[in-house]
């Protein structure tokens, strides 16, 4: 599969006390980086360069706090090709003074939204942990062969993620 070039769709919603959830733009790459370290530090995500923060700043949501700094975020890569179109969510972090407040909803009810408005045939994830949050929100188990091979390939197997999949 060969990944499409994301289509920036300007997003910003306010839902009640959840954080504003925006596209990211390239001057949120260095916030990005920041959030996303301690995870990559503690194994949750996989460590990335800072540099692809900024490359792939468009592919991100951010949700942004009262103060305007970025309380959360997940990137949104569109893979097509061998008669999918699909995309995977990725790098899905919440500052910790965020966690258990609506942060992760907000930006995983936008992601689904945006893949609906792309017209995805189905979102992909991968996680280490248990994927609560994702089976809230209608993810279930699927292997490896039912997501884009791109992806699939690029996963660790000895991070040993659970994959997880639903139709936007």
């Amino acid at each position: 599969m060969t990944t499409a070039a994301p289509r920036p769709v300007p997003l910003s919603l306010s839902l009640g006390r959840a954080p504003r959830v925006r596209t990211a733009g390239s001057g949120d790459a260095a916030a990005l980086a920041e959030l996303s370290r301690p995870f990559a530090r503690s194994g949750a995500l996989r460590e990335r360069p800072d540099s692809l923060y900024a490359a792939r700043a468009a592919e991100f949501l951010v949700a942004v706090g009262s103060d305007g700094g970025i309380e959360g975020c997940v990137g949104l890569r569109v893979y097509e090709g061998e008669g999918a179109h699909a995309g995977v969510l990725y790098n899905f972090c919440v500052a910790g003074h965020r966690q258990g407040r609506g942060v992760g909803g907000a930006l995983l009810r936008t992601a689904l939204a945006l893949g609906r408005t792309q017209a995805l045939g189905a979102l992909f994830t991968a996680t280490t942990g248990d994927g609560r949050l994702f089976r809230r929100y209608g993810f279930a188990p699927v292997t490896a062969r039912q997501a884009p091979g791109a992806w699939a390939e690029s996963l660790d197997p000895r991070r040993n993620a659970l994959i997880l999949s639903r139709t936007p």
